[in-house]
């Protein structure tokens, strides 16, 4: 005790003393309940004194207690977090580095005796045994950790990876939408959800998922792309319409994308072949004649001479390939067209003179050669047919029939499609007669 201490509780005795001079009183204490007691009305106070001052002796001693035992809890556990964060550090290590999966299970299984709760260890073994196709006792990892941890997005992701590596999309878009019950805006889980729904080809539910990516992406080339991406996907939704017959629905899907990206290709095709579905093919012919004229896409071309041929009317188709061919003589690719329609009406003659007219100087593709040579055949020239088809297959390109190119990733494809099966861009296809000239008329598109 200081001085200053011993001083105060002399001054407290001094003071007492004189109370108890001045008052010799005789004070009287009943208990409830119980007896009467007379007592000294400074023995009171002293008591009263002593029994306050071991109430907070008791205080103090249980606080001063309670904070002994939490500092030894606290050093006990950061003890236990260094040893466990470097039995994790060494357990990466050995995954990681030097690829020791063993040793790394049994430093994240040391852990876990350590915290069973310890979620990093968890997942860690949980990917090990991906990683090593035990599946189900990756699950049982995972769904320790979730139960542990239900609303931690690295616990449901991880689920999402094992759902998918098991083949489960149905399964992973669950987890996904548990995902984003807890964090609407969050874009990885968006764009995930996305290619598994395009994956199982529900373009119904895919369109919502791309709209909300739109609404969250900020950089402004990525909202550029997943505009485009939208558009793509409405298309894809309009396809599957018109594939289960759903032609209403078909047409005003196709009818969106349309004010979305008025040069949609695909859409104009898609939108076409309803209406001709629907037994409106006037106005069918109308659109892709109207479209040809703005794009003078030659995707679009041939559809509108398959529509026509269909509906009995060729003439049309005739006017336009000979209007085009007047206004561009040197041009290969229309003349190869007319040829071709004159070779599908059975009108050999016009065929052969129209095909014997084309300069074949410089051109490699060898649906020409292709072309000549079944003209040849109609008119029992079985020499010189011969002589067209080894041409076609000497040929440098390797396609006997039309190709289509993408402007994007530089791929090609003998059918058409409305999305590139490389690229996976929409729109990017444009027809590749003659490598001499179409790429230029193609990129139109």
């Amino acid at each position: 005790m200081s001085k200053f201490g011993v001083f105060l509780f002399i001054l407290f005795l001094a003071i007492l003393a004189l109370f108890a001079i001045y008052n010799q009183n005789i004070t009287i204490v009943k208990i409830p309940f119980g007896s009467s007691y007379e007592t000294p009305t400074i023995a009171l106070i002293l008591m009263s004194v002593a029994a306050g001052s071991f109430a907070m002796l008791l205080i103090f001693i249980i606080r001063d207690t309670k904070k002994f035992v939490d500092t030894y809890q606290y050093q006990k556990r950061h003890k236990r977090d260094i040893k466990i964060q470097e039995l994790y550090s060494k357990a990466l290590n050995y995954n990681l580095a030097h690829h020791n999966r063993t040793e790394a299970k049994s430093l994240l299984k040391e852990i876990l005796n350590e915290n069973p709760e310890h979620l990093n260890a968890l997942l860690q073994l949980g990917n090990i045994s991906i990683t090593e196709e035990d599946f189900n006792l990756a699950k049982e990892y995972f769904q320790r950790a979730k139960e542990i941890s239900p609303n931690n997005l690295d616990v449901l992701f991880s689920l999402v990876q094992l759902m998918e590596r098991t083949g489960r999309l149905t399964d992973s878009i669950r987890y996904l939408d548990e995902i984003l019950d807890i964090d609407s805006e969050n874009l990885e889980a968006l764009y995930k959800k996305r290619e598994f729904l395009e994956r199982l080809e529900r373009w119904d539910e895919i369109v919502p998922v791309q709209k909300l990516i739109l609404k969250n992406e900020n950089d402004p080339k990525l909202k550029a792309r997943e505009r485009l991406n939208l558009v793509g996907y409405k298309y894809e939704q309009g396809r599957n319409n018109l594939e289960n017959n759903e032609l209403e629905k078909a047409q005003k899907v196709f009818r969106t994308v349309l004010r979305l990206e008025r040069n949609f290709i695909p859409a104009t095709l898609g939108l076409a072949e309803t209406l001709h579905m629907k037994g409106n093919s006037i106005d069918a012919v109308n659109l892709l004649e109207k479209t040809y004229e703005q794009t003078s896409s030659m995707i679009i071309l041939l559809r509108l001479e398959d529509l026509l041929i269909s509906i009995g009317e060729p003439l049309k188709l005739i006017r336009i390939y000979k209007n085009n061919i007047s206004k561009s003589p040197g041009e290969i690719a229309y003349k190869f067209l007319l040829a071709r329609l004159y070779y599908r009406l059975e009108m050999i003659d016009d065929a052969f003179d129209v095909i014997t007219s084309v300069d074949m100087s410089g051109i490699s593709n060898p649906a020409i050669y292709q072309l000549r040579g079944n003209i040849y055949l109609k008119r029992n020239q079985i020499e010189k047919a011969v002589h067209e088809f080894k041409q076609a297959l000497e040929s440098d390109e390797c396609a006997l029939g039309l190709l289509y190119i993408c402007h994007e990733c530089g791929s090609s494809s003998s059918n058409w499609d409305g999305r590139c099966s490389n690229c996976k861009r929409w729109n990017t296809y444009y027809l590749n007669l003659f490598t001499r000239e179409l790429p230029e008329i193609g990129r139109k598109v």
